[in-house]
């Protein structure tokens, strides 16, 4: 299995130059934003929420059962009907017997909010581990940058500390001293804004696994390109992508919003049974005693008669909802499949270009490394070991940056493919 270990010239980077700060290895990052991260709080808490909903929905087709106490104090001429002072409490219990279809149907709504609240919480999951291992790789490549900033930084000082004492010495020009002193100066404003950025990535990293801690020592790892071909695999991929899914339940959900609607159009039955007790001078109507107790029961049919056909209306509105959010299904399967078909082509350019530019820079390394025994031999002139190290520095930048754009790409693969959980 080929192996991309970035090793040339590698061991004169100075790897250590940033070593401090916690040390942050891409699979502690992942289950700390998993468990950390706000977003992820904020999506498992509309989980909580919807299922607390649920729980109440299974209870509407139970009894409910209803207490009140009244104190009462009238006037004349009322006292002359009723005691000046007396109480009551009364206790009743209602059953819903039939609603059309409505409480199953709320049931199955709940349900339903609840698994799609599931799957968006699923779809966050993933693009926060997206955006954790981007800035993860985002990371090392700028601490690469920052060492190979560093080295390009003394290899052109050791010139120019070279090229000083030739134009001392009447040998060269002064431009070729002032050639390597521009480069120079560049490599400086490239190192001060690749420690800048790595500022930045690290509150970045920080804020999405909820650390306190803002400096990460993240080691640079191999990585395996010919692994790629076991990871193209899209079995059941676009059927797994959690917006498909969230889009699935909210057909379900407005199917079971038409049921409701259609229910509205039906019977309801309920009935309710109450008992009472009251307290009052000779409150007791058919005795004449100061208290009293009794009961009495209802039952009550609302039965949905004429509307001008309003309700009609809103479940033809409610069934066009319905066909709008299939259409909508369908055309998020047709994008999701071209996602992952250009996530595919990314990653297999992404390890294109680590072969090509490891093959240059390998050259680059060769070229300057003749040039420089050239330049102690005498036979080129600080001019050409200077060409020689920018483009080694750009080889090699290449390589950083190749390496992270594979490992980008193949994670933005593993989201498209719902396997980067």
């Amino acid at each position: 299995m080929a192996i991309v270990a970035f090793t040339l010239l590698a061991a004169s980077l100075t790897t250590n130059s940033f070593a401090q700060g916690r040390n942050l290895s891409l699979d502690t990052a992942k289950k700390e934003a998993l468990s950390n991260n706000k977003k992820i709080k904020k999506a498992t808490a509309s989980i909580d929420a919807a299922t607390a909903a649920e729980v109440g929905a299974f209870t509407v087709n139970k009894p409910s059962v209803e207490a009140s106490a009244t104190g009462l104090n009238v006037g004349k001429p009322l006292s002359t009907l009723l005691p000046e002072y007396n109480a009551s409490v009364t206790l009743g219990v209602t059953q819903v017997i039939y609603a059309g279809g409505k409480i199953n149907t709320a049931k199955q709504i709940s349900t339903a909010a609840v698994a799609l609240y599931t799957s968006q919480k699923t779809l966050t999951n993933n693009e926060v581990l997206l955006d954790v291992e981007t800035t993860y790789w985002q990371i090392i490549n700028v601490k690469g940058k920052i060492d190979l900033a560093t080295k390009s930084n003394a290899m052109l000082s050791q010139l120019l500390k070279d090229l000083s004492n030739s134009y001392n010495a009447g040998i060269i020009y002064k431009n070729d001293v002032l050639r390597v002193q521009v480069q120079l100066n560049q490599a400086q404003l490239n190192l001060s804004k690749a420690k800048d950025a790595l500022t930045i990535l690290n509150l970045k990293m920080a804020q999405l696994i909820g650390s306190k801690e803002t400096e990460f020592t993240i080691e640079d790892a191999d990585i395996e390109i010919d692994a790629i071909e076991s990871q193209l695999s899209q079995e059941n991929a676009i059927a797994n992508r959690p917006e498909i899914k969230i889009i699935e339940k909210a057909v379900s959900i407005e199917e079971l919003k038409s049921k409701l609607l259609e229910a509205d159009r039906k019977p309801t039955v309920a009935m309710n049974v109450s008992g009472l007790y009251g307290l009052g001078k000779g409150i007791n109507f058919a005795t004449g005693d100061n208290n009293f107790s009794s009961y009495y029961a209802m039952l009550s049919v609302k039965v949905p008669v004429f509307d001008w056909g309003g309700r009609k209306q809103k479940v033809k509105e409610q069934d066009f909802k319905v066909e709008a959010q299939k259409f909508e299904l369908e055309q998020t399967q047709e994008l999701v499949a071209i996602e992952i078909a250009n996530a595919k082509l990314d990653m297999l350019r992404a390890k294109e270009r680590i072969e090509i530019t490891q093959k240059s820079l390998a050259q680059a390394d060769e070229n300057l490394r003749l040039n420089n025994d050239r330049f102690d031999a005498g036979t080129v002139i600080g001019k050409d070991v200077l060409e020689a190290q920018v483009m080694w520095q750009t080889a090699f930048s290449d390589v950083i940056d190749a390496k992270a754009v594979f490992k980008i790409s193949e994670a933005n693969y593993k989201k498209a493919t719902s396997s980067l959980e």
